[in-house]
C-alpha cells in the first residue's frame, strides 16, 4: 500500500510508504532517492548486497544507485522516496547524505529529533489530502524541510561544529566532484584543482572532519561502481575497467583486489548468483 504519490507534469515522482518491500514499482524504479526509517521493530535489508540492520529510530539515506532489497520486517518503518525531477535544490545534503559511494550514514534519532520528523509526516499527510493547484509546491516545501531536518541530524553525529562548516562544505563538494568525474579522474590532484585547494590542503582537511581521506574515498567510489556492473549487469571485466577509465584489464583487475581482496572472477561468481539483470 502506498500511503501517497505524486507525479508531476514534469516527471517528478514523491511518494511516502509503509509498504515498501510490497510494492514492485517503487523497488524497480532506479530514479528515486530514498530515506528509509525504522519506527517500531527492527528491519534487515542488504544495500548493494552488504547487509544493514535497522532498529527503531535508525534512518538511512539512499541515492538512486544504491541496490535495496527488504530481507526481513519485524515492526513499523517508513520509506519517503522522490527523484531529481520532482526535488534537485541545493540544501547541504548532496554529497552528505546522498553520494555514490556503497558507504551508508545510518543515523540514530533521539526522541525530540523523532518527534521532530513525526511532525513533518503528519504535515505531509494533512497536505497530501488537500487537491489543488498548490499542493505540489507544498510538498516541495515539506519534503524540503525533511530534508534539511535530517541534515542537521547527520551533521550533528558527525560534530560539524561552526567553525568547522567551511570545510564540511568543501568535503561535501569533494563527494559531488567524485561522483561527477571517478571515471576520468584518479588523482587526489585532480579534484584539488578543482576546488582551488592543494592536495595536502585536502588531506589535512578530511583528517580534521574525521572522514576517510580524499583518495580512499576515490578508490571506494570507483570500487562501489565496478561491484555494481560486476553483481547487476552482464558487462564483462573488460567491458566494466573500460567504463571505469583504467588503462587495461589487468589495472582494473590488480585494483579491484587491492580494494576487496578478491579477484573480479572470484567475486561475481560468489555473489551474483540470480542477481544480473537480463
Amino acid at each position: 500500500m502506498i500511503d501517497y504519490q505524486l507525479n508531476t507534469r514534469l516527471n517528478g515522482n514523491l511518494a511516502m510508504t509503509f509498504c515498501f518491500h510490497e510494492n514492485k514499482a517503487l523497488q524497480q524504479d532506479t530514479t528515486l532517492y530514498k530515506f528509509i526509517w525504522v519506527r517500531s521493530g527492527n528491519l534487515t535489508l542488504e544495500i548493494d548486497h552488504i547487509p544493514i540492520q535497522l532498529e527503531q529510530d535508525e534512518i538511512i539515506s539512499l541515492t538512486p544507485l544504491q541496490h535495496i532489497e527488504i530481507k526481513s520486517v519485524e515492526g513499523e518503518y517508513l520509506t519517503f522516496l522522490f527523484n531529481s525531477n520532482f526535488y534537485c535544490d541545493e540544501v547541504s545534503c548532496n554529497g552528505f547524505l546522498f553520494h555514490g559511494s556503497s558507504r551508508v550514514m545510518k543515523l540514530k534519532l533521539s526522541p525530540e529529533q523523532s518527534a521532530n520528523l513525526n511532525d513533518i509526516i503528519r504535515i505531509f499527510r494533512q497536505e497530501s489530502a488537500v487537491r489543488d493547484n498548490l499542493q505540489e509546491e507544498m510538498l516541495r516545501i515539506i519534503l524540503k524541510r525533511f530534508i534539511i531536518t535530517c541534515t542537521r541530524i547527520a551533521r550533528e553525529k558527525c560534530g560539524v561544529t561552526p567553525e568547522q562548516e567551511k570545510a564540511f562544505d568543501i568535503v561535501r563538494r569533494f563527494y559531488i566532484l567524485v561522483d561527477q568525474h571517478f571515471r576520468e579522474k584518479k588523482q587526489v590532484q585532480d579534484y584539488a584543482d578543482l576546488l582551488f585547494r592543494s592536495p595536502k590542503t585536502l588531506s589535512n582537511l578530511f583528517a580534521s572532519c574525521g572522514v576517510p581521506s580524499p583518495l580512499r574515498i576515490i578508490h571506494e567510489r570507483v570500487e562501489a561502481e565496478a561491484k555494481r556492473l560486476l553483481l547487476y549487469t552482464p558487462k564483462s571485466a573488460k567491458e566494466i575497467s573500460e567504463l571505469l577509465g583504467f588503462e587495461d584489464l589487468s589495472t582494473f583487475s590488480r585494483f579491484f583486489k587491492k580494494m576487496t581482496g578478491e579477484s573480479v572472477s572470484d567475486f561475481r561468481k560468489s555473489n551474483t548468483t540470480g542477481n544480473i539483470a537480463n
